[in-house]
């Protein structure tokens, strides 16, 4: 092992970036449990069944993203700011459904979309650097990105929305494919995570916008 240099006490501090992307990470598992939460209100489940699928919506998706990569205990257990996210998401939704339900629904589309890229990335950005194959980034991109909602349904006894909504996982899964392939191509993990990133938003968004869809038997 080769010796290190002493850190400067500022070079432990975290970028003004890296502040921004967990302030971003926490926003969005707050709103991953509002929605987890106002579907299971609207589908009858008492405080109890509400905050259980607020908080498996939140977290569900990179806790089983760790599980497999054997990163244990998961990233979300180790600290309680993910877990508080969740949970105020979850109350908000609960107290305040017809606040919630009020709500323009595009401006809900958006904000979703852009946790469901971000969440996308980040697990092809984790499953990389443990040294897995871009199948397996993939496949652990999207599930963290999408494994939340679709525990969510079928909690609900619906057909996962991931499956009938044809946009979703297919943008977590360009996100994270994208996000792989530019990791190992180029480096360069702020890079390769804003463009896939902006893959999987602007999938996302075109199907949100303009009605984008894969092709269907009729």
């Amino acid at each position: 092992m080769t010796d290190l240099a002493p850190l400067r006490p500022d070079a432990l501090r975290p970028t003004v970036g890296a502040r921004a992307f967990d302030a971003l990470d926490i926003a969005a598992t707050a709103l991953f449990g509002l929605e987890g939460a106002a579907a299971a209100a609207h589908a009858g489940f008492d405080l109890l069944g509400v905050v259980v699928v607020g908080l498996i919506v939140a977290l569900a998706g990179g806790v089983l993203r760790d599980v497999l990569l054997g990163d244990l205990p998961p990233a979300a257990l180790r600290t309680p700011s993910r877990i508080i996210a969740g949970l105020a998401g979850a109350l908000v939704a609960f107290v305040f459904i017809e606040v919630v339900d009020a709500f323009p629904v595009l401006p809900l589309q958006i904000l979703d979309a852009i946790g469901l890229a971000l969440f996308a990335v980040t697990g092809a950005q984790k499953a990389s650097a443990s040294g897995a194959n871009l199948w397996v980034v993939t496949i652990l991109g999207t599930l963290a990105a999408t494994g939340g909602g679709v525990i969510r349904d079928v909690l609900l006894a619906r057909t996962p929305y991931v499956l009938s909504e044809s946009i979703y996982g297919t943008a977590a899964a360009a996100g994270a494919v994208v996000t792989g392939i530019l990791l190992r191509a180029t480096r360069r993990p702020r890079l390769s995570l804003a463009i896939g990133f902006a893959v999987a938003l602007a999938l996302r968004l075109g199907a949100v916008i303009w009605g984008w869809s894969l092709p269907r038997i009729t």
